[in-house]
């Protein structure tokens, strides 16, 4: 009986799986460090939850009347229910090569943490009983476990071409929710085409824009050669703290631009440094995302 073709699908199944469960366990105990409360929809709707009390109104009919907290006044009232239905929330990371940037040996580059806050956001909403995909590469929006298995093994793949991500929106279901999750040092021209298809379907959302502290203080003095990931762009200086104030002002105006998009398009925008503890990332997008509702 020969072995070898068993052999070498089993060698080629371990290669294949050898980043999923570190990713998914770290977006599993990112997730467990977040105690969430009740999750809700904060609408009136189909559910299960008490919501509130609203003064009684022509047409509702007698079965709605609540008599109980309506005999305490000489109004009736209707007791409303918290809509619970599940929704669909599409999530896109940045997978170019300006993300796989790290400015210290100890700081994970922007790709792993952009990836590990995807997944653990993921963990949260399936948890709560919400749909959740990727839309590149594309995986439609499931709930359960296997969703995130999947999802894991998706975000592990090979990083796409270009040097810059152009963020991905073809595959947003109306009404739905997204996170999008890059540098955003690219094209800004794709971020206001990307939010405004979103808009145009009723997409609400958020921009996690992850940078290394290095981007952020640019750290940088004497002769330096500054090169991009992907390697088309080269500028070599033999002052560069010269540019220092250039580059910082340049940033500026680049989140300022993109918090002003995402605030005309009714999205949400906040800055995450790869240097710092992902909680507090991972805090604000899921709080975001009900805010935006």
């Amino acid at each position: 009986m020969n072995l070898a073709p068993a052999l070498t699908l089993r060698r080629e199944a371990e290669v294949l799986a050898a980043p999923l469960p570190p990713l998914l366990v770290a977006a599993q105990q990112l997730a467990a460090s977040v105690q969430m409360g009740g999750h809700g929809r904060r609408r009136a709707g189909a559910g299960d939850e008490f919501w509130q009390f609203r003064a009684a109104a022509a047409g509702d009919p007698a079965r709605a009347i609540d008599w109980r907290r309506s005999a305490r006044s000489d109004a009736q009232y209707v007791r409303e229910r918290e809509w619970q239905a599940a929704q669909s929330v599409h999530l896109w990371v940045d997978a170019a090569a300006s993300m796989q940037f790290s400015g210290a040996a100890t700081r994970p580059a922007k790709a792993d943490r952009a990836r590990l806050l995807a997944l653990a956001l993921a963990v949260l909403m399936v948890r709560a009983g919400e749909r959740v995909g990727l839309l590149a590469p594309p995986a439609p929006p499931r709930s359960g476990r296997a969703q995130l298995v999947r999802l894991a093994s998706l975000l592990v793949g090979p990083a796409v071409a270009g040097d810059y991500g152009v963020p991905e929106v073809a595959g947003l279901a109306p009404q739905a929710r997204a996170v999008l999750i890059s540098d955003f040092l690219g094209d800004m021209g794709a971020v206001e085409v990307a939010l405004a298809a979103a808009a145009q379907r009723g997409v609400t959302g958020v921009l996690v824009q992850v940078l290394d502290p290095d981007e952020e203080a640019f750290p940088y003095d004497g002769r330096v050669i500054f090169e991009s990931m992907g390697g088309s762009l080269r500028h070599e200086t033999r002052a560069a703290g010269d540019l220092r104030a250039r580059y910082l002002a340049r940033l500026a105006e680049r989140r300022d631009r993109l918090g002003r998009l995402a605030q005309a398009a009714g999205w949400q925008f906040g800055t995450h440094h790869s240097g710092q503890p992902a909680t507090a990332a991972l805090l604000w997008a899921y709080s975001a995302l009900e805010r935006g509702r």
